[in-house]
């Protein structure tokens, strides 16, 4: 068995499971920890927690999260957990367990999770983009997961899309979660209704100010045109970056995930579509598959867990 672990800002999500069916046998799910030494007992607790509950052996721990995570096991920073940064957060792990801690990012795992086990199953290469509050992102590149020379590869969210275009909170003008992110929809929503273009969200929401991208997400559920409208805006500012991605990568698929994914089948279809017009030369390529996620709010723990086994060999 193997454990893999997603630590998020708010909470921690531990699954004990079979590597080779993604069978999981084990959960734990534990408000997360901002200071290291007590983190490092929570995830020490949890794995002793997961392991006793079932009575198995367990070959490796994975640690999942999101910013810049070491190969080495540092991480270098997070805006999850910012009292975190430059922390050896998988070496003093190691200390209080006898089985080895690899550490990854969140959305790297998160693709290998989707590519062994969920949509990207026989796929060799493909991106995988999680819409929330930010955009995270992996890449399978000819059957191998991107870790690039220091593990931090996959950070597309914060690539520029637009140098001219609003600042951010990291500072940066334009990047492409600023526009493509669930943050971005709810944004989207407030401004429409704002505008008097959102009467739904208006009236769902109380105030213009309170929309969130929930609110658009039902209403482009309960069929409202001018939902559908900023569903249609906000697919073309996602297919805008995967344009980008394919450029560089030539996937033959992109897995979407993340909150925004409930969204389904109407997100699916629109990126695919506005992908396609905006892919430089796409009428001479063979189109690229848009598919949702499918492991859910257990990729980033699957995937890290599977990250383990792979580093421990």
């Amino acid at each position: 068995m193997i454990i893999g672990i997603d630590i998020g800002g708010t909470k921690a999500n531990g699954l004990l499971f079979d590597p080779e069916t993604g069978a999981v046998r084990g959960r734990s799910l534990q408000p997360s920890r901002h200071r290291g030494p007590e983190l490092v007992e929570m995830i020490v607790a949890m794995v002793s927690q997961l392991r006793s509950a079932e009575a198995v052996s367990v070959t490796a721990v994975g640690l999942g999260v999101a910013g810049l995570a070491t190969r080495s096991g540092i991480i270098r920073y997070s805006p999850n957990l910012p009292e975190l940064i430059e922390y050896p957060l998988a070496q003093e792990v190691q200390r209080g367990l006898d089985v080895p801690v690899v550490l990854s990012n969140d959305a790297t795992a998160g693709a290998w999770a989707e590519a062994l086990l969920g949509a990207g199953r026989g796929v060799a290469d493909l991106v995988f983009v999680a819409l929330g509050t930010g955009i995270g992102s992996g890449f399978v590149v000819n059957g191998q997961v991107v870790l690039g020379a220091n593990g931090f590869a996959g950070e597309a969210g914060h690539m520029v899309i637009d140098r001219a275009g609003p600042e951010h909170h990291t500072g940066q003008r334009g990047p492409w979660e600023y526009f493509a992110s669930g943050t971005a929809l709810g944004r989207m929503g407030r401004d429409a209704a704002a505008a008097g273009r959102f009467p739904a969200g208006l009236a769902a929401a109380g105030s213009a100010d309170a929309i969130t991208g929930l609110h658009v997400s039902r209403a482009i559920e309960a069929g409202d045109q001018d939902a559908a409208r900023l569903l249609d805006a906000f697919s073309c500012e996602v297919a805008r970056g995967l344009a980008n991605l394919v450029l560089i990568l030539d996937p033959s698929r992109i897995i979407i995930g993340g909150g925004v994914v409930d969204v389904g089948e109407p997100l699916r279809q629109g990126v695919e579509q506005w992908l396609s017009r905006l892919l430089l030369g796409g009428a001479h390529r063979p189109p690229v598959e848009v598919v949702l996620a499918e492991l859910g709010a257990d990729a980033g723990a699957l995937g890290a867990g599977l990250v383990a086994a792979e580093a421990s060999g």
